[in-house]
């Protein structure tokens, strides 16, 4: 057995991969599974498992599904993912049912940052073993605009945005009829600050949509087209509270008062996106300065 980093595999925490013999042959559950593994990339394993390996011994069964399904869920985009998927769908059903409890479980609850990477690994898993499935990529990009949008996960939010415009592309791709999906897309080109893509996409929308959501949505694109928009992208004001976040952190809390009221003094973007943690974070900030009616007056607001 040989490990090393032919074909170029992602280095992943505690997963060493390793070469089979040219004639390995991964067999398991009492017969049922016999799978060459001819052209498939290098198998990952488990640093324990790979350590229990004496010289001349191949993986077997349980170590290999316990590598594959490691490797995936620290990166679901690792190179050689879909072959890896491909093993676990026809060779580890157990394992396929015990990643659809934990995404059902993160559904369940309020979760915070990292459960929501943890939720975005899993779903990107599932996508894997069913690339058709345009509810996948959409559940992917809600999970990613949850995660780019709280203030607590505020500076991962240019990298949140992107990527959840681009798997709400790919679920367009698989549904262009999903009218939720294309509403969502166009907001999330706004965000981005492409308006006027938005406000085409939204344009194939209005006679899809009920009454009272026609005429909110016909509001956003004469706002576009009138150039009633945000001075700078969405995206970058994000950003610039992510910044105040961490100068609050720092105990710079007058500097982050400071860009939060910058961010707040454009008004389309402040009657947009409200966001009353924006306002009780102004507030504690205000606070921590001394400027205690300032800071009521952020709070009420929260």
């Amino acid at each position: 057995m040989k490990h090393g980093n032919h074909n170029q595999p992602t280095p992943l925490d505690g997963i060493i991969y390793v070469t089979p013999p040219d004639n390995y042959v991964l067999r398991g559950r009492d017969g049922m599974v016999e799978l060459a593994w001819h052209d498939k990339p290098r198998i990952p394993l488990m640093e324990d498992d790979f350590a229990a390996l004496s010289a001349g011994d191949v993986p077997d069964y349980d170590m290999v599904g316990r590598g594959i399904y490691q490797a995936l869920r620290l990166d679901p985009d690792c190179v050689g993912a879909a072959a890896y998927a491909a093993v676990l769908k026809e060779a580890y059903p157990h394992i396929i049912s015990e990643l659809g409890g934990q995404i059902i479980m993160l559904e369940a609850r309020e979760v915070d940052t990292p459960y929501l990477d943890r939720k975005i690994n899993y779903l990107k898993i599932m996508a894997l073993l069913d690339p058709d499935n345009a509810g996948l990529p959409l559940e992917i990009a809600r999970t990613y605009v949850e995660k780019g949008s709280r203030l607590s996960s505020m500076q991962h939010a240019v990298s949140s945005w992107y990527a959840a415009e681009a798997q709400l592309k790919r679920s367009l791709k698989l549904d262009p009829d999903n009218h939720l999906a294309a509403y969502e897309y166009g907001e999330a080109l706004y965000i981005l600050g492409r308006y006027e893509q938005a406000a085409e996409i939204w344009r194939g929308l209005i006679t899809l949509l009920e009454p009272a959501d026609r005429a909110r949505l016909e509001a956003r694109i004469a706002g576009i087209l009138a150039g009633k928009i945000p001075m700078v992208p969405p995206l970058d004001y994000l950003t610039a509270l992510s910044v105040a976040v961490e100068q609050h952190h720092g105990g710079f809390s007058g500097d982050a008062a400071a860009i939060i009221n910058d961010v707040l003094s454009d008004p389309v973007f402040a009657e947009q996106f409200p966001m009353k943690e924006v306002y009780y974070l102004l507030g504690t900030c205000y606070q921590d300065s001394g400027q205690m009616s300032e800071a009521a007056e952020a709070f009420k607001r929260s």
